[in-house]
């Protein structure tokens, strides 16, 4: 019992301290991300000065601790930062990595997730429609970090350990998820799929949500290229 009781005690001093540690860094990491949404929204809003209509938004949001938001024109992409600390599952490329193999403490990470929302989407408040995960930071205890997500090629898997997560690295994150969003068009589902409608989403729901929508509603949404 003396020993088990020891071995408890040692994983949670372990395991603690080492899941805080990560979470302060993605934390800081995160915060450092607001920043840099920040500044990026106010450059691109002075370079289009006079270029375009006014109604076409390119605007930053805090909304609150652990998530934020940019709009570019008709596309949100919502950051949102994770408070809990993830392990890859026993198949994730992550394993052949040799930083990983050399100490598992590195596979350990906290995760931030980028959504890609239709900007009516959130503006008339239509909760039935859909938003996409278009990539997810991890980052470890060493602030080392890699990306999975759509276009996001910055620091791949295999390449974990090699980078630290600073600002060049958040801009590019950034910058490859807004261009993503604005080529991510969307697209007129099928016409079979609103061939029916019933009397109540006429009739009840009052709102702007009687229909669902999404870039790829009815289609598939594939991580080919994550």
């Amino acid at each position: 019992m003396g020993q088990l009781r020891n071995k408890i005690l040692d994983a949670i001093v372990k395991k603690s301290t080492l899941k805080q540690q990560i979470f302060d860094n993605t934390f800081s990491t995160f915060n450092e991300l607001k920043e840099t949404l920040f500044e990026l929204a106010s450059e691109i809003d002075d370079e289009l000065d006079g270029k375009l209509d006014r109604r076409v938004r390119i605007e930053y949001r805090d909304r609150g601790k652990f998530e934020a938001q940019i709009q570019v024109a008709s596309d949100i992409l919502i950051f949102q930062m994770h408070t809990d600390i993830f392990e890859f599952d026993s198949n994730h490329i992550i394993w052949q990595n040799s930083y990983v193999q050399e100490n598992r403490d590195n596979s350990y990470t906290g995760v931030i997730n980028i959504y890609n929302f239709l900007s009516d989407s959130l503006k008339y408040n239509r909760s039935a429609d859909e938003g996409y995960l278009v990539g997810r930071i991890f980052i470890n205890r060493e602030k080392c970090f890699f990306v999975e997500g759509k276009r996001q090629t910055s620091v791949r898997p295999m390449a974990f350990g090699t980078r630290k997560i600073d600002r060049d690295a958040l801009v590019d994150i950034i910058e490859t998820a807004m261009n993503y969003a604005l080529n991510f068009d969307l697209l007129m589902p099928p016409y079979e799929e609103n061939i029916r409608v019933t009397v109540d989403q006429f009739n009840t729901k009052l709102d702007n949500s009687k229909f669902t929508t999404g870039k790829r509603l009815s289609y598939d949404f594939s991580i080919d290229d994550i």
